[in-house]
Protein backbone atom coordinates (compact mmCIF):
# COMPACT_ATOMS: atom_id res chain seq x y z
CA UNK A 1 0.00 0.00 0.00
CA UNK A 2 2.79 2.57 0.99
CA UNK A 3 5.02 1.47 -1.95
CA UNK A 4 1.60 2.44 -4.32
CA UNK A 5 0.79 5.99 -2.47
CA UNK A 6 4.33 6.63 -3.71
CA UNK A 7 3.79 5.82 -7.15
CA UNK A 8 1.13 7.73 -7.48
CA UNK A 9 2.75 10.42 -6.01
CA UNK A 10 6.16 10.70 -7.66
CA UNK A 11 4.89 9.58 -10.96
CA UNK A 12 3.81 13.02 -12.00
CA UNK A 13 7.52 14.39 -11.42
CA UNK A 14 9.24 11.62 -13.02
CA UNK A 15 7.86 12.15 -16.15
CA UNK A 16 7.59 15.88 -16.05
CA UNK A 17 10.84 17.03 -17.82
CA UNK A 18 9.39 14.62 -21.02
CA UNK A 19 5.98 16.45 -20.59
CA UNK A 20 7.08 19.95 -19.66
CA UNK A 21 5.70 22.74 -22.66
CA UNK A 22 3.30 20.48 -24.32
CA UNK A 23 0.37 22.42 -25.00
CA UNK A 24 -2.74 20.62 -23.32
CA UNK A 25 -6.09 20.55 -24.65
CA UNK A 26 -9.12 21.93 -22.04
CA UNK A 27 -10.88 18.67 -20.65
CA UNK A 28 -14.73 19.30 -21.50
CA UNK A 29 -15.83 17.74 -18.97
CA UNK A 30 -19.05 18.37 -16.33
CA UNK A 31 -19.63 16.43 -13.37
CA UNK A 32 -23.28 16.63 -13.39
CA UNK A 33 -23.52 15.07 -16.73
CA UNK A 34 -24.56 11.55 -15.42
CA UNK A 35 -25.02 10.21 -19.08
CA UNK A 36 -21.25 10.91 -19.55
CA UNK A 37 -20.48 9.88 -16.35
CA UNK A 38 -22.37 5.77 -16.82
CA UNK A 39 -20.63 6.04 -20.36
CA UNK A 40 -17.21 6.52 -18.79
CA UNK A 41 -17.70 3.97 -16.18
CA UNK A 42 -18.44 1.34 -19.02
CA UNK A 43 -15.40 2.46 -21.02
CA UNK A 44 -13.27 2.34 -17.39
CA UNK A 45 -14.03 -0.84 -16.56
CA UNK A 46 -13.68 -2.39 -20.34
CA UNK A 47 -10.75 -1.01 -21.28
CA UNK A 48 -9.08 0.52 -18.04
CA UNK A 49 -9.61 -2.31 -15.43
CA UNK A 50 -7.52 -4.61 -16.83
CA UNK A 51 -4.74 -3.47 -15.94
CA UNK A 52 -5.62 -0.52 -13.60
CA UNK A 53 -7.35 -0.63 -10.64
CA UNK A 54 -8.93 1.69 -8.27
CA UNK A 55 -8.83 0.21 -5.16
CA UNK A 56 -10.37 3.07 -3.18
CA UNK A 57 -13.56 2.64 -5.11
CA UNK A 58 -16.33 0.34 -4.36
CA UNK A 59 -18.29 -0.88 -7.07
CA UNK A 60 -22.00 0.07 -5.08
CA UNK A 61 -20.37 3.71 -5.41
CA UNK A 62 -21.46 4.02 -8.76
CA UNK A 63 -25.56 3.99 -7.73
CA UNK A 64 -24.33 7.80 -7.51
CA UNK A 65 -24.60 7.83 -11.18
CA UNK A 66 -28.22 6.75 -11.36
CA UNK A 67 -27.27 3.47 -11.81
CA UNK A 68 -29.36 0.51 -9.43
CA UNK A 69 -27.13 -2.39 -8.43
CA UNK A 70 -28.78 -4.77 -10.69
CA UNK A 71 -26.97 -2.78 -13.73
CA UNK A 72 -23.93 -2.55 -11.76
CA UNK A 73 -23.74 -6.47 -10.79
CA UNK A 74 -24.76 -7.19 -15.06
CA UNK A 75 -22.83 -4.79 -16.75
CA UNK A 76 -20.02 -3.12 -14.88
CA UNK A 77 -18.78 -5.83 -12.79
CA UNK A 78 -15.98 -7.96 -14.27
CA UNK A 79 -13.49 -8.53 -11.82
CA UNK A 80 -15.52 -8.85 -8.28
CA UNK A 81 -18.71 -10.94 -7.43
CA UNK A 82 -19.93 -8.60 -4.63
CA UNK A 83 -21.20 -4.84 -5.35
CA UNK A 84 -20.00 -3.96 -1.87
CA UNK A 85 -16.35 -4.98 -3.14
CA UNK A 86 -13.36 -2.40 -4.26
CA UNK A 87 -12.35 -1.96 -8.12
CA UNK A 88 -9.04 -4.03 -8.10
CA UNK A 89 -7.43 -6.24 -10.83
CA UNK A 90 -5.83 -9.67 -10.17
CA UNK A 91 -2.28 -7.67 -12.17
CA UNK A 92 0.19 -8.09 -9.22
CA UNK A 93 2.72 -5.40 -9.66
CA UNK A 94 5.26 -8.18 -9.92
CA UNK A 95 3.39 -9.07 -13.24
CA UNK A 96 2.46 -5.61 -14.20
CA UNK A 97 6.59 -4.51 -14.10
CA UNK A 98 7.47 -7.74 -15.94
CA UNK A 99 5.25 -7.24 -19.05
CA UNK A 100 5.56 -3.35 -19.19
CA UNK A 101 8.27 -2.36 -17.41
CA UNK A 102 6.32 -0.61 -14.54
CA UNK A 103 3.74 -1.63 -12.94
CA UNK A 104 0.75 0.14 -13.76
CA UNK A 105 -0.60 2.75 -11.34
CA UNK A 106 -3.76 2.69 -9.38
CA UNK A 107 -5.95 5.19 -10.96
CA UNK A 108 -8.06 5.72 -7.63
CA UNK A 109 -6.84 10.00 -7.58
CA UNK A 110 -4.89 9.78 -10.87
CA UNK A 111 -7.39 12.93 -11.87
CA UNK A 112 -6.35 14.85 -8.87
CA UNK A 113 -2.47 14.23 -9.21
CA UNK A 114 -2.25 14.52 -12.89
CA UNK A 115 -5.26 16.95 -13.72
CA UNK A 116 -8.44 16.58 -16.33
CA UNK A 117 -6.86 18.58 -19.36
CA UNK A 118 -3.63 16.22 -18.97
CA UNK A 119 -5.63 13.03 -18.80
CA UNK A 120 -8.12 14.52 -21.63
CA UNK A 121 -4.52 14.96 -24.27
CA UNK A 122 -2.64 11.85 -23.19
CA UNK A 123 -5.86 9.57 -24.12
CA UNK A 124 -5.86 11.45 -27.61
CA UNK A 125 -1.77 11.86 -28.64
CA UNK A 126 -1.42 7.87 -28.76
CA UNK A 127 0.42 7.56 -32.15
CA UNK A 128 2.27 4.04 -33.36
CA UNK A 129 6.16 4.06 -32.96
CA UNK A 130 8.12 0.60 -34.26
CA UNK A 131 10.68 1.80 -32.01
CA UNK A 132 8.64 1.03 -28.36
CA UNK A 133 8.13 -2.15 -26.83
CA UNK A 134 4.60 -1.66 -27.01
CA UNK A 135 4.64 -0.53 -30.63
CA UNK A 136 2.86 2.98 -29.27
CA UNK A 137 4.36 6.32 -28.20
CA UNK A 138 2.82 9.19 -27.27
CA UNK A 139 3.13 12.82 -27.61
CA UNK A 140 2.53 14.13 -23.50
CA UNK A 141 4.19 11.05 -22.35
CA UNK A 142 7.13 10.26 -24.52
CA UNK A 143 8.23 6.23 -24.48
CA UNK A 144 5.25 5.78 -21.96
CA UNK A 145 5.15 2.34 -21.33
CA UNK A 146 1.39 2.11 -21.49
CA UNK A 147 0.11 1.01 -24.54
CA UNK A 148 -3.10 2.59 -26.76
CA UNK A 149 -5.73 0.81 -24.86
CA UNK A 150 -8.27 2.49 -26.41
CA UNK A 151 -6.98 2.33 -30.19
CA UNK A 152 -9.37 -0.37 -31.33
CA UNK A 153 -12.39 2.42 -30.02
CA UNK A 154 -10.48 4.95 -32.20
CA UNK A 155 -10.11 3.34 -34.81
CA UNK A 156 -14.06 1.99 -34.72
CA UNK A 157 -15.40 5.28 -34.20
CA UNK A 158 -17.01 7.28 -36.92
CA UNK A 159 -15.19 10.51 -36.65
CA UNK A 160 -12.24 12.03 -34.21
CA UNK A 161 -15.47 13.98 -32.56
CA UNK A 162 -16.76 10.76 -31.78
CA UNK A 163 -13.40 9.11 -30.04
CA UNK A 164 -12.87 12.47 -28.20
CA UNK A 165 -16.51 12.26 -26.67
CA UNK A 166 -15.53 8.99 -25.63
CA UNK A 167 -12.59 10.23 -24.23
CA UNK A 168 -14.25 12.96 -22.26
CA UNK A 169 -16.53 10.49 -20.57
CA UNK A 170 -13.18 8.03 -19.34
CA UNK A 171 -12.25 11.92 -18.29
CA UNK A 172 -15.38 12.83 -16.57
CA UNK A 173 -15.36 9.40 -14.89
CA UNK A 174 -11.92 9.38 -13.50
CA UNK A 175 -12.40 13.09 -11.88
CA UNK A 176 -15.21 11.63 -10.52
CA UNK A 177 -13.11 8.72 -9.63
CA UNK A 178 -10.89 10.82 -7.33
CA UNK A 179 -13.01 12.37 -5.15
CA UNK A 180 -17.02 10.93 -5.34
CA UNK A 181 -18.76 13.31 -3.00
CA UNK A 182 -17.62 15.98 -4.86
CA UNK A 183 -21.10 17.38 -5.73
CA UNK A 184 -22.62 16.83 -2.37
CA UNK A 185 -19.45 18.23 -0.87
CA UNK A 186 -20.05 21.70 -2.88
CA UNK A 187 -23.94 21.40 -2.10
CA UNK A 188 -23.62 21.40 1.40
CA UNK A 189 -20.89 23.90 1.08
CA UNK A 190 -23.38 26.49 -0.22
CA UNK A 191 -26.08 25.51 2.25
CA UNK A 192 -23.16 25.90 4.94
CA UNK A 193 -22.63 29.71 3.79
CA UNK A 194 -26.25 30.51 3.08
CA UNK A 195 -27.48 29.58 6.99
CA UNK A 196 -24.42 31.21 7.68
CA UNK A 197 -25.27 34.55 5.93
CA UNK A 198 -28.49 34.33 7.72
CA UNK A 199 -26.75 34.01 11.53
CA UNK A 200 -24.59 37.53 10.73
CA UNK A 201 -27.77 38.97 10.00
CA UNK A 202 -29.24 37.94 13.37
CA UNK A 203 -25.81 38.69 14.92
CA UNK A 204 -25.63 41.96 13.80
CA UNK A 205 -29.02 43.05 15.14
CA UNK A 206 -27.98 41.89 18.43
CA UNK A 207 -24.75 43.52 18.31
CA UNK A 208 -26.64 46.64 17.43
CA UNK A 209 -29.54 45.69 20.11
CA UNK A 210 -26.90 45.28 22.48
CA UNK A 211 -24.36 48.32 21.96
CA UNK A 212 -27.42 50.68 21.13
CA UNK A 213 -27.51 52.41 24.90
CA UNK A 214 -23.21 52.75 25.36
CA UNK A 215 -21.64 55.52 24.58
Amino acid sequence: MKKLLLAIVFLPAVALAAEAGYRLDRAPIDPKDLVSLQAGARTFVNYCLNCHGAQYMRYNRLGDLGLTEAQIRDNLMFAAEKVGETMTVAMTVKDGKAWFGVPPPDLSVIARARGADWLYTYLRTFYRDENTPSGWNNKVFPNVAMPHALWKVQEDAASPVAYDRTVRDLVNFLVYLGEPAALQRKSIGIVVLFVLGVLFVFAYAMKKAFWKDVR
